[in-house]
């Protein structure tokens, strides 16, 4: 079963096999799906070209005889011209994207992290699970047989785009967090105590990776699975980030992540203070994986039943 998942920043793509749920191949390519929806509110046509070619690479990767679920969050839910940019897709990729909502988004990263932390031995009663995206993040709160989340419109491509340095993203992420810092204290109220800070997506694997010594080229998700990073990690390797030239950081976090990955760091360090935590477990399976393993167990296209079943 392969599951696509077209992010704002990044293409990904993965084959599980369904009887362990492990991968047997993936594909993941920077293609900066949200480049200048800040300012046009529009998917770029040089955008449209690079998600193209990605899918076009992935296919020569995965074997898409097998059943295949594409779906797409943020960007293209925000752009004025989705629509249009998915009937492309479909034309020139031959895949049929599926636009999710920010609920439906946080259905499937579940499903794949809570099934990876019973793999690692890691499972809890109560954990909170951060997924920091290119044009969004998601905070969802679980307690056996319950849920408290939302989605909140602070991702790496858009608050790097809109504020440019460091320094301006830095003031303004208190107001741009605002909503999230109430959702917080609305779980508190709703008696939800997490046990454990769980995060996934891009910022949160690229630093792990960066403190297990690995760069862009030697990235491993099995050695990133389970990972726990302290707070205290974030401005070091930030430090460590901002003190390479050009080409060594496209070397340490890919081509075309440089500079948003510094950005995401900031938001990170944020969501350690809002949730009141020193340490974040880093899971790299999220959204393509709970996609696919939705297939795997006959939920594919039917998102309703996961989120009944996790109380979404």
């Amino acid at each position: 079963m392969i599951g696509v998942d077209l992010g704002s920043n990044t293409f990904r793509a993965v084959q599980l096999e369904c009887r362990t749920l492990e991968p047997v191949a993936v594909y993941e390519k920077i293609v900066r799906t949200a480049d200048g929806l800040v300012e046009t509110g529009r998917i770029s046509e040089a955008a449209v070209d690079r998600v193209v070619e990605a899918a076009r690479e992935a296919k020569a990767r995965l074997d898409f005889s097998e059943p295949a679920e594409a779906v797409t969050t943020e960007a293209v839910r925000r752009a004025v011209n989705g629509a249009e940019v998915l009937r492309e897709l479909e034309e020139r990729a031959g895949l049929r994207f599926r636009i999710i909502d920010g609920r439906e988004e946080a259905a499937y990263t579940l499903l794949a992290v809570r099934i990876r932390l019973e793999k690692l031995g890691r499972a809890a009663r109560s954990f909170v699970l951060a997924d920091i995206g290119g044009g969004s993040t998601e905070v969802l709160f679980f307690r056996e047989g319950e849920t408290f989340s939302r989605s909140f419109p602070v991702g790496i491509v858009t608050i790097a785009q809109r504020y440019g340095s460091l320094d301006a993203i830095a003031r303004a992420l208190p107001a741009e967090t605002a909503p999230l810092a109430d959702f917080v204290r609305e779980a508190r109220a709703e008696g939800f105590a997490p046990e454990l800070f769980v995060s996934t997506a891009g910022t949160p694997t690229t630093v792990a990776a960066m403190t297990l010594g690995m760069d862009y080229a030697t990235y491993d998700p099995l050695r990133i699975n389970g990972t726990v990073l302290p707070k205290e990690a974030l401005p070091k390797q930030l430090a460590r980030l901002l003190a390479l030239d050009e080409k060594g950081r496209q070397a340490l976090v890919g081509v075309g992540r440089e500079d948003l990955i510094a950005a995401g760091i900031l938001i990170f360090e944020r969501l350690y203070d809002l949730l009141g935590f020193e340490a974040s477990t880093v899971v790299d399976d999220g959204l393509r994986e709970g996609v696919a393993i939705a297939g795997c167990r006959g939920l594919g296209g039917r998102p309703n039943e996961i989120l009944t079943e996790f109380g979404i």
